[in-house]
């Protein structure tokens, strides 16, 4: 049968158990003409493991843009083109977003093939509000940073989801008990749906020093889920304070700003001091 007009499925693949793979997505997988594939030699142990052979073409966060016109004359000659990612839902924290775009702007039918995501599996166990929450995706590595951007969050009401690097997750616990209060509950998913899969629960302060002790936080993927902030989560307006310990960082090291801007505005001197650490050179926090 000839075909007239191309379509782009963005097909969800397991993030570990492969008994989550779908029907569907496998049907579809089987019948794509080309597979999009992050990365073309995880997709082929998948395709290996479900009795498939397809074309793959390589498609990640590097070469995306060199690949769209690629892909698009795919779709022109009337292919049926599967974009996946090495695990879970294309384009949430993976390549795809310029793809479909391109793909929807042009014409082409984009359909989703949904299933798995560690997004969604971490919410499901967590124990913590999801009427509302906000995915973050990864950290910054910079603790700096990292720091920066948390404070930004730190009153943010929803439930947060982040990923986390195994090599960060100690640090990255210690600056968010910092930054959002050693008391905040939250939820470390680590290996969802593998062998080894295991859920922390705790304050933030919990996690952390059990990220010190524990060696298998270290190991493998890791998603956090974090409870949001309760209205009075900071005493005064971030921003205000932001701008206060700026200021007073210019003439004073961090813990005096900190002191001093605690009284100026009406903070709480941890709250100044978590964004004088996060602003301050770091030779200044190390000294």
């Amino acid at each position: 049968m000839n075909k007239t007009t191309g379509r782009l499925d963005v097909i969800a693949t397991p993030i570990g158990n492969l008994a989550d793979l779908s029907d569907r997505a496998r049907a579809s997988l089987t019948a794509a003409d080309l597979i999009a594939a992050e990365d073309t030699r995880h997709t082929l142990i998948l395709l290996r493991a479900i009795g498939v052979s397809r074309p793959l073409l390589s498609l990640h966060t590097h070469n995306e843009s060199q690949r769209v016109p690629q892909v698009l004359a795919h779709l022109a000659a009337g292919s049926v083109v599967a974009l996946v990612s090495d695990a879970g839902t294309p384009l949430l924290s993976d390549p795809g977003y310029e793809l479909v775009q391109e793909a929807a702007s042009a014409g082409f039918e984009v359909r989703c093939i949904p299933g798995p995501s560690a997004i969604t599996a971490a919410l499901a166990v967590a124990g913590l509000p999801t009427g509302r929450f906000c995915f973050e995706g990864f950290l910054p590595a910079r603790s700096r940073e990292r720091r920066t951007a948390l404070l930004e969050l730190a009153s943010e009401p929803r439930t947060l989801v982040f990923f986390e690097a195994p090599h960060r997750i100690a640090e990255s616990l210690a600056d968010l008990a910092a930054a959002f209060g050693a008391e905040r509950r939250a939820v470390v998913a680590r290996e969802l749906t593998k062998v080894h899969e295991t859920i922390y629960r705790g304050t933030l302060a919990e996690l952390a020093a059990q990220a010190k002790d524990d060696a298998n936080f270290h190991r493998g993927e890791i998603t956090l889920v974090i409870g949001g902030a309760p209205r009075s989560a900071l005493s005064v307006d971030p921003q205000q304070l932001r701008r206060t310990v700026a200021l007073l960082l210019k003439e004073l090291p961090p813990g005096k700003a900190a002191a001093l801007a605690a009284q100026l505005t009406g903070a709480k001197r941890s709250e100044a001091y978590a964004i004088a650490i996060s602003l301050a050179p770091e030779e200044e926090v190390a000294g």
